[in-house]
């Protein structure tokens, strides 16, 4: 990248684990400045030098928390011309009962099914409406992160986040429908079982009926949500792609 190139930004949410922490090196790797969004304080231990500079604690089950972290984005990207070229929408959450196991449709608490939706499916369309302008400014794409969980019931997903996911698949189209005539890409990825610190117990007997028999990598996700977010992708939007071994065939 030369000096002339103005860098690139991204902001990311769920970024201090797993699927986020490998975008996070991906990204950094190709030169981009990294935006990251999280519940948690920023890691020391996290390998990119601007990390805790570019870091913004954010409750996204608090609406209020997540109006507040989007005046901080915009804030921030000034000194970018108030350009955003990409949003990746992470971050989710799926709560399990209390002896570990997923939570129904018959037994999930009311206020469960309302913060499960508030972070996987309304606070992606808030951060994408509030950094709206920067998107356009900067020709930029969004990508959300849905699951397989979100087309069919799994074993170990509950029901809110595999409903919250199915709408969020569902908000990827009419986003990329509405997004698109100011120049905004917007797409999704549906990861499978991916190798990362919060499989469940049974994850390996699943496995082992994938067609490609293994777990996926984060950094393997990592270069599908860079693809969508680069012109190697200028003319795919309103897409979902899933990145599961083959466990959707």
């Amino acid at each position: 990248m030369s000096d002339k190139e103005p860098r690139k930004v991204l902001v990311l949410t769920g970024a201090s684990r797993g699927i986020g922490h490998a975008t996070v090196k991906r990204f950094s790797r190709a030169g981009w400045r990294v935006i990251t969004c999280s519940r948690q304080s920023f890691d020391d231990s996290c390998p990119w030098p601007a990390g805790p500079d570019d870091h913004i604690k954010v409750d996204l089950a608090d609406p209020a928390d997540v109006d507040h972290a989007v005046s901080e984005i915009r804030q921030r990207l000034k000194v970018e011309g108030g350009m955003l070229n990409a949003l990746v929408n992470n971050a989710g959450i799926s709560p399990k009962n209390s002896s570990g196991n997923r939570l129904d449709s018959i037994e999930t608490p009311m206020p469960t099914w309302m913060s499960v939706f508030q972070v996987n499916f309304f606070a992606p369309i808030m951060l994408a409406r509030g950094l709206f302008n920067e998107l356009a400014a900067a020709q930029g794409s969004v990508v959300n992160v849905t699951s397989i969980a979100g087309s069919r019931v799994h074993p170990f997903a509950g029901t809110a986040y595999a409903t919250s996911k199915a709408a969020l698949a569902s908000l990827t189209r009419e986003m990329a429908s509405d997004f698109g005539p100011h120049g905004i890409r917007v797409n999704a990825i549906a990861p499978g079982e991916i190798d990362t610190a919060i499989l469940s117990p049974g994850t390996d007997k699943l496995v082992e009926q994938l067609p490609l028999r293994r777990l996926g990598k984060t950094a393997e996700v990592a270069e599908t949500i860079f693809f969508l977010c680069s012109e190697a992708s200028s003319y795919v939007t309103g897409s979902e792609i899933h990145i599961n071994g083959g466990q959707h065939v």
